[in-house]
């Protein structure tokens, strides 16, 4: 005998109630990421457009969305108000440049030295070396504070460079994982044929790591471009300063008689705020490959 749910009419209804449910789901997620990236990309907006304003714009309410007259000349201004050429300048090639060109290359020496040798204690070390990322920064100011001013390196950059010459352990834990996914025959065949540890990284491991070292690359120079608060502690001259403290010139608390500061002071985050975004324009494809890369393998 056959049954009303299972004639034939009531399986393209089944089908359809199914079809209008998946189309209802993908309406409500597709609907959350254009919210949640309306509240990312609106900042961003808000920061570029007060750069475009005046005073008066930036303090009306309800607030001017849309800037009219645009001053695009509050770019230029705000760039020459303070040194931020030099300011440029020391941060790309005093601290960004040897940051990242450093930690990417001890970082990956130490992750291989944790992943494809075996040698005794390596992954008691290994799990030391994690536990330095559990302590944060504002229990080591002090300390590291004194140290620099005890070895003289106050208001200079050597703190940074130093320091990336042992690696990072969030980086070394990013590559170790990643190495551990290449296959260990490779560097077993590398060593029956003579070859040592450093050429088994140099011509097999590096070559098939591109991916996470630009991730390494990419992480570690957005923290030294936008890092702020090191700087604050340690850079103690105008001339010395990076753009992050540049821009802190241009603060409103710290000039009552400047016209236009909080355009100009939108404009300095605008302009310092475009490489992070064409390096990752150009790079995102490499970056979420290397992020889906690193860490497949415990």
């Amino acid at each position: 005998m056959t049954t009303v749910a299972d004639s034939p009419s009531a399986v393209p209804t089944r089908a359809s109630s199914h079809r209008w449910v998946g189309v209802l789901l993908d309406v409500l997620k597709y609907g959350l990421l254009i919210v949640l990236s309306f509240s990312f990309l609106f900042p961003i907006y808000w920061m570029f457009s007060s750069a475009l304003k005046d005073d008066p714009q930036v303090f009306t309410v309800p607030p001017v969305m849309i800037p009219n007259p645009m001053f695009w000349e509050n770019f230029p201004n705000a760039w020459t108000l303070h040194p931020f050429t030099t300011f440029a300048f020391n941060t790309v090639f005093r601290y960004v440049l040897p940051a990242v060109s450093i930690t990417v290359v001890s970082s990956t020496f130490i992750a291989y030295g944790f992943s494809k040798i075996r040698w005794p204690g390596r992954d008691i070390l290994f799990y030391l070396a994690l536990t330095t990322m559990m302590m944060p920064w504002a229990v080591k100011m002090i300390p590291v504070f004194i140290g620099l001013k005890w070895l003289g390196w106050l208001d200079t950059y050597r703190f940074w460079t130093v320091t990336a010459l042992f690696g990072h352990p969030y980086f070394i834990f990013m590559l170790r994982q990643f190495f551990r996914t290449i296959p260990e025959e490779l560097s077993e065949s590398a060593r029956l044929d003579g070859a040592s540890e450093l050429t088994i990284l140099v011509r097999i491991i590096v070559p098939l790591s591109y991916a996470a070292l630009a991730v390494v690359a990419l992480f570690r120079f957005m923290w030294a471009w936008n890092d702020y608060l090191g700087p604050l502690l340690f850079i103690r001259t105008e001339e010395n300063y990076p753009i992050a403290l540049g821009i802190e010139l241009l603060d409103v608390g710290q000039n009552y008689t400047c016209k236009r500061c909080v355009p100009h002071l939108m404009a300095a985050s605008s302009l310092a705020t475009i490489p992070i975004i064409i390096l990752f324009f150009f790079a995102q494809k490499t970056f979420i490959e290397g992020i889906n890369l690193t860490g497949t393998k415990g």
